[in-house]
């Protein structure tokens, strides 16, 4: 891999000086690691946590997630109003934002975001990509949601008709009331693209609005993001935001290799420990985290993330509900979690798929949840594949388990092989890719059983639910299904998701709650468990806010050492 140095950071810095008011401490470098190369650079086709943590520094939408709180805050949109009804949705566009300098641009004035610009965000999200598959934005902001957006998309109008313009204003309106619609449109694949550089063909230079710029990698090992001398947003003293001159991500998929760099101070953060070294980075080095002050900062609070597994459901064997129940009970979530998660983890994998959370999904029924959730049960695991026909694994056959490769999703395929072949006498062949090959085949339906994991766009049922969605499955097989990889296909299960998204707050949550025992009836999936990933931090990356959705905002961090005595007057 290789590392960007100082020297080559200071020359790229050259061109993004301000004479804006500067912060005392403005200026250094966050570093970072990510576990795989981004899948994408194009927004609205965003569905891996990857391309997300690098584009969410670049791109912004309407409205934007506070870190501290996953409240809601005004961004591209200065302000926006609700009609009585929950159905029109009014945002006023703010008239000081410039996209990030590009060729295509020539002057300041060519730069300028417009509402035009918002209008024809929605309008690309709507059409299909260049593969001839519906984007990411449009199946989860505006296929059955908007109005005249199913129309457009399918080449029957030439506008949507729920969205218009009028001035600075644009006016969204649903086709049914959805108090969570707003919260969507803080999605990274929402972000608001320049018309001129798109139809200039130039998109793939990722032009945003945010607070930092892309730059073109010479290889795929490292991305570099350089402060955004143009960002319109400044601090609460008038200075100006992002405080860092530069953000890099190094793309490295081995967590032991990660942490070497942390070690090293060459990476300002880690999220997620490798398993063999939780012990000795937490307890060993516990002297670094009490010191006044600390060298570093543990971060260790529930996340909006399920890991699991997820059956093909266009393959035969698996199309008989009792076959994926008997691996669901096959399955020691404790065992699993002693063994290899090491205390890495929020709870074992016994509710459905939606973490939980109760302080932030509030009102959700998780204990009626929990009835339908699968504990380890091997004597009802061994029944139920003798009922389907396989007694102790007889002509079943050997099962594919997708996977992409790091350390700990390696560990956990081994570990889940073994329990089911100890329970079903099934043999499962793991089969190891990098992340978007592995994504590519869920996509196409290539293997039996697959690995992801599913981080939360807001804080919703909706968001876990919606990934078997059996309206996001194409009528062709042959064709890539990136909404719903499982190819579930539910009536009940979707009528009542349907009904809760239509439904008011107290009604949705019932409604969900319900789909979701239907799912767990009828499992396409297998929980495997709740994260709670261990995240470490140098105590001189100030500001840094941790949160269960992993939204990192860096405008306002910046690197500066303590001392002793502002440090204890800080705790005071």
């Amino acid at each position: 891999m290789k590392l960007v140095t100082a020297t080559f950071l200071v020359l790229l810095l050259v061109s993004c000086s301000s004479d804006k008011k500067q912060f005392e401490y403005a200026g250094g470098s966050f570093r970072m690691a990510i576990d795989n190369t981004p899948t994408t650079f194009i927004a609205r086709e965003v569905t891996d946590v990857y391309s997300f943590e690098l584009l969410s520094q670049v791109m912004e939408g309407l409205v934007s997630f506070n870190p501290e709180d996953l409240s809601l805050q005004p961004q591209i949109a200065e302000k926006w109003s609700v009609s009585g009804d929950g159905t029109i949705f009014t945002f006023t566009i703010r008239d000081d934002i410039l996209f990030h300098e590009n060729d295509v641009f020539k002057s300041e004035e060519d730069r300028k975001l417009t509402v035009e610009d918002v209008l024809f965000t929605f309008e690309k999200a709507c059409k299909p990509n260049e593969e001839g598959n519906p984007t990411a934005a449009y199946l989860s902001l505006l296929a059955d949601q908007v109005k005249g957006a199913k129309q457009f998309y399918e080449g029957k109008a030439k506008t949507i008709s729920g969205i218009k313009i009028k001035k600075q204003q644009i006016e969204i309106t649903l086709l049914n009331p959805d108090q969570n619609y707003i919260n969507k449109l803080a999605n990274l694949s929402a972000s608001i693209i320049s018309k001129k550089v798109v139809e200039a063909k130039k998109e793939t230079d990722v032009v945003g609005t945010g607070p930092f710029c892309f730059t073109k990698p010479t290889d795929e090992s490292s991305f570099i993001l350089l402060k955004n001398p143009d960002y319109y947003m400044v601090d609460n003293k008038g200075n100006a935001l992002p405080y860092l001159d530069s953000v890099v991500f190094y793309v490295q998929s081995r967590k032991l290799e990660q942490l070497e760099l942390f070690e090293k101070g060459k990476i300002s953060m880690i999220n997620g420990l490798p398993t063999s070294r939780i012990t000795e980075m937490l307890e060993g080095r516990i002297s670094d985290f009490n010191a006044q002050p600390p060298l570093m900062v543990l971060y260790n609070n529930p996340l909006l993330t399920t890991q699991y597994y997820f059956f093909n459901m266009n393959e035969p064997r698996f199309q008989d509900v009792r076959v994926r129940q008997a691996f669901n009970y096959a399955i020691d979530r404790k065992r699993l979690a002693d063994n290899v998660l090491r205390n890495q983890y929020y709870e074992y994998g016994i509710y459905g798929i939606t973490p939980p959370i109760s302080s932030v999904f509030k009102g959700y029924d998780f204990f009626g949840i929990k009835k339908y959730g699968y504990d380890y049960n091997p004597e009802l695991a061994k029944q139920l594949l003798a009922e389907a026909g396989y007694p102790d694994g007889k002509s079943f056959g050997s099962v594919d388990l997708r996977i992409d490769i790091s350390d700990l999703n390696t560990a956990v395929a081994e570990e889940i092989s073994d329990q089911i072949y100890q329970t079903l006498g099934i043999n499962v062949n793991i089969d190891g890719s990098n992340f978007e090959q592995r994504n590519e085949d869920g996509n196409m339906a290539r293997g039996d059983i697959f690995r992801t994991a599913w981080i939360a766009d807001y804080s919703s049922p909706e968001t876990f639910l919606m990934n078997f969605y059996g309206k996001l499955v194409p009528k062709d097989h042959k064709m890539p299904s990136a909404g719903n990889q499982s190819r579930y296909m539910n009536p009940l299960f979707d009528s009542y998701f349907e009904q809760a998204r239509a439904a008011g707050q107290k009604r949705r949550l019932e409604l969900f709650s319900k789909a979701e025992v239907e799912l767990l009836k009828n499992p396409p999936m297998i929980p495997l468990w709740y994260a709670n990933d261990f995240t470490l931090s140098y105590s001189r990356v100030r500001n840094l806010k941790n949160n269960p959705m992993e939204f990192l905002d860096l405008r306002r961090v910046y690197i500066k050492d303590w001392t002793k005595e502002e440090y204890l007057k800080s705790i005071q």
